[in-house]
């Protein structure tokens, strides 16, 4: 039966199980909407900007696995989900962006609304297309989910002319077997080669001072039982990076937390002094290695990923494994297992572990307290324990972002969605505005910044609309909070262009949009607004925390340095502490 290009395309995204789509129309995408209406088959979100819908698309698939679908008009409409789409290419995120297109016999002549959305997003999708054939429409949306779910996930850009979207055809629907024919090309290697796994086998066996270090590769593979049962089976301690949170719960024996730049002095020690460094869907971003040629010195390295050009991009590694991590880690355990499992220097093994745990013990995650002033820290510790840590946190990006991988405890995989790669400000509440679409059932918190809030604050009308009970904690110290540090830091205390003390009334905005507002000045006032918020069922929340405006982000390893030269929580360096194995 003949139906318009514009049906296909809800035809297609119904097939393909898509329940809710993230958008804003326009004139080139109008035929679209229009099927989407008639058809009311697929719940559609209004953002009220473009960013937002692609963010909550972002927040959606994060929480979920899901692909997330965002959809936009051409031109500006497509310019301004461009950050969502790169946000998405740097932390692996499954997403299908349609976009609106002038008619196909305008493109090129500058018409109006017409921009080259395929040229611009090339560099930052995992892959792109622009539809030139009704005939081709449902096979190339059908390939953009396939393409944007397997393999290392991604973004991936369908753009529609709106001639396309008019026309009539009465092609079909192709089969997921014959969308992998017709992407001869595309063959993501999921099963890791024997021989390397053994090879990592011998290494895991032999180490003295080995660690797993974990990033989000674990959590798209849903790799948790692996992980724990390879770490438990080898005594192996576990650091993991910020897309890595929940891949392994932080409150096991065995976890060191978060490694890197904010990471824990353990963790962070662990790293530069072992001796065998297992990389499990970690991809060794800088942020993480600090000085490359002084990142875990003496040690051998494992790297398994599904992406080959992840593998010795950043750091030349010894046992290369392409793989699913989920697959390779169990292969692992089995092929660990088979061999016996032994540790071949267990009185080496026993005393790394003790070591550890003297460091743990020597330098907590810690912070000076007060009863005058609201700490972040605070915040986040009262979030926790109000939420029984079991809440979704989605933070936006700055001193903020760390605060909440540092003091919340995150048990599960999707725990903690943060904007990891890229460090979007304004991630925080579209994204959680996404994930409580996606997971209803989960408290949803957007920690966020008075800087980050305010970038994309337009989206609590939306929360308002749909009656989605997201609950923001702005920190809010009337700072680019991070960049102050930085310069506090390392220029001298020249703070330029950072001083956000004339902002709006955060109550009133909310109350202004629909929401619930609340503001807290003093610690004791911290926990009550907290269980207020939690009472609340039926719209968003806003809670404006107003805390020491020069708290600082520590520890932290100076950008270019090492793990050596950590700055403490004290703000005393590292390097005189315990170097027990290595320098």
């Amino acid at each position: 039966m003949s139906r318009k290009g514009a049906d296909i395309v809800i035809e297609t995204l119904k097939e393909e199980g898509v329940d809710v789509i993230f958008g804003l129309p326009g004139g080139a995408i109008m035929e679209v909407y229009d099927a989407l209406y008639r058809d009311g088959g697929i719940k559609h979100i209004l953002a009220r900007h473009e960013q937002g819908a692609g963010h909550m698309a972002e927040g959606y698939a994060k929480a979920t696995g899901k692909v997330g679908v965002a959809m936009t008009t051409s031109g500006p409409g497509a310019t301004n989900i461009v950050t969502p789409i790169a946000d998405a290419y740097m932390d692996s995120v499954p997403m299908v962006v349609i976009t609106g297109q002038v008619p196909t016999h305008m493109i090129g002549n500058d018409a109006f609304q017409e921009v080259d959305i395929v040229g611009i997003t090339r560099p930052i999708t995992k892959h792109n297309f622009l539809v030139r054939n009704i005939d081709e429409l449902p096979l190339i949306i059908r390939k953009a989910f396939y393409i944007a779910s397997t393999g290392r996930p991604g973004p991936v850009l369908v753009d529609i002319p709106k001639d396309i979207t008019q026309q009539l055809s009465d092609v079909k629907i192709p089969s997921l077997e014959e969308v992998k024919k017709a992407l001869p090309g595309y063959k993501p290697h999921t099963e890791g080669n024997i021989q390397q796994i053994k090879k990592a086998v011998k290494l895991i066996m032999e180490a003295k001072r080995p660690v797993l270090y974990v990033g989000g590769g674990a959590v798209n593979a849903e790799a948790q039982e692996e992980l724990i049962e390879l770490a438990e089976l080898m005594k192996i301690p576990v650091a993991t990076t910020t897309q890595g949170k929940g891949a392994f719960p932080e409150n096991h024996p065995l976890a060191l937390r978060m490694l890197g730049m904010h990471g824990t002095y353990y963790a962070n020690m662990a790293v530069y002094n072992s001796d065998l460094l297992i990389a499990v869907g970690a991809r060794f971003d800088d942020r993480v290695t600090g000085k490359i040629d002084e990142f875990a010195p003496d040690a051998k390295i494992i790297h398994i990923d599904i992406d080959p050009a992840s593998i010795s991009k950043n750091i030349i590694v010894d046992v290369p494994i392409v793989g699913d991590v989920k697959i390779v880690l169990r292969k692992l355990i089995n092929e660990l297992k088979r061999k016996g499992a032994k540790v071949t220097h267990p009185e080496e093994r026993e005393k790394w572990l003790e070591q550890i745990e003297k460091w743990k013990k020597l330098h907590p995650l810690t912070y000076k307290n007060s009863k005058k002033v609201i700490k972040p820290q605070y915040v986040i510790e009262q979030i926790y324990e109000v939420t029984n840590g079991d809440a979704i946190i989605v933070p936006g990006v700055g001193q903020h972002q760390m605060w909440a991988a540092m003091f919340y405890k995150y048990s599960y995989p999707r725990q903690f969605l943060n904007s990891g790669g890229l460090g979007t400000m304004g991630f925080g509440l579209p994204a959680g505005i996404g994930a409580k679409i996606g997971r209803p059932e989960k408290e949803v918190f957007v920690i966020d910044g008075d800087g980050s809030f305010v970038m994309t604050m337009q989206e609590i009308i939306t929360a308002v609309q749909y009656r989605v009970p997201v609950k923001v904690a702005i920190v809010n110290n009337a700072y680019l909070g991070m960049v102050r540090q930085w310069q506090e830091l390392f220029y001298s205390k020249r703070y330029s262009e950072v001083d956000l003390s004339l902002q709006p009334d955060f109550v009133k905005l909310a109350e202004a949009m629909g929401a619930v507002g609340f503001r807290a000045e003093k610690p004791k006032e911290v926990r009550e607004i907290l269980e207020e918020a939690m009472k609340v069922e039926d719209r968003p929340v806003i809670m404006d925390f107003v805390v020491d405006r020069e708290e600082n982000v520590l520890p932290m390893v100076p950008p270019g340095k090492s793990y050596k030269d950590m700055i403490l929580e004290d703000g005393r360096g590292a390097e005189a502490e315990t170097m027990y194995l290595v320098g």
